[in-house]
């Protein structure tokens, strides 16, 4: 039998042996990864806001003069490349290949000159004002790539109005002018080919009003709309018409901030998953999740 000695030095033992091996604590979980980043350090945490959409912050602009009715900057050699011009009007792109990029125009981006139309990109750049609001949309009508951009003093966002529109990652702020029907993207005389992907449409400042996404043109074939954010509108989602495919997948609608429904669409020729409901706060970060977003209109 061991005395009292021996068993409290067992006891001190057990003890420490105790101290030394705390509990595990769980691994916190990495913060995500934005989901716009750009070179001037600026980015979004998920869809597109003015802090990560626009002409980059610090770059140096070089204002370009207006040659056309002293309205408009138009461009007419093929491979022109405006990188970091302040465009103090429209800008008239008039030749194929023509890129824009850390820039601001501020009137409208249009590529139509009588029945041509001429293929252009346009990235990390500002297009319109905050001091008024341009009936025309911002940019349009057929083969361009908008990336990064911001969209705001404009009725109308974007146009399509042909084949080969591809819109990512950008931010549209809408105005309106008495008789407008100010839309966020719409088709008009549509084409093959579109995506409008992740991108943001805030409409519930402006009051002559049809809808955030508004494609119902009997013209378009293939018509792809994901993972965008869009508050405002009449009916906020209009999707159908399309012939081949019309896909309406991952969009976030802020709930209550329709006038009259959240959609009206094509139910039964789109293929319609994944769209929800939600709150947001000023920064446009969703706050919480409010349901499904169930597709409603034609069948």
């Amino acid at each position: 039998m061991r005395g009292p000695l021996s068993l409290l030095a067992a006891v001190a033992v057990l003890a420490t042996a105790c101290q030394a091996a705390p509990a595990e604590q769980p691994t916190p979980s990495p913060s995500p990864k934005p989901s716009i980043t750009r070179a001037d350090g600026s980015s979004c945490p998920d869809h597109p806001t003015p802090a990560c959409t626009g002409a980059p912050r610090g770059v140096k602009l070089t204002r370009v003069g207006l040659d056309t009715e002293n309205v408009a900057y138009r461009v007419r050699k093929p491979g022109t490349v405006l990188d970091g011009v302040h465009v103090p009007g429209h800008l008239l792109i008039h030749a194929d290949d023509v890129t824009v990029r850390n820039s601001v125009i501020d009137g409208d981006v249009i590529n139509s000159d009588g029945p041509e139309s001429f293929r252009f990109t346009i990235t990390d750049t500002t297009v319109g004002t905050t001091g008024k609001c341009e009936p025309l949309p911002g940019i349009g009508y057929d083969k361009y790539k908008a990336t990064r951009v911001l969209v705001q003093g404009h009725s109308d966002g974007f146009r399509v109005s042909g084949d080969d529109v591809e819109i990512r990652d950008s931010f549209v702020k809408l105005c309106s002018n008495p008789g407008d029907h100010s839309d966020g993207i719409q088709a008009y005389n549509g084409g093959k080919g579109l995506l409008f992907h992740h991108n943001t449409v805030d409409q519930r400042e402006a009051r002559h009003i049809t809808a955030p996404i508004f494609l119902v043109d009997e013209k378009s074939r293939d018509v792809v709309v994901t993972d965008n954010l869009i508050m405002g509108g009449t009916f906020s989602l209009q999707v159908r018409n399309a012939r081949g495919r019309q896909v309406v997948r991952g969009n976030k609608l802020v709930d209550q901030s329709w006038v009259y429904g959240p959609v009206d669409s094509e139910c039964g020729g789109t293929e319609w998953s994944g769209n929800e409901l939600v709150t947001i706060d000023e920064s446009y970060r969703i706050t919480s999740i409010v349901g499904p977003l169930v597709c409603e209109g034609e069948s």
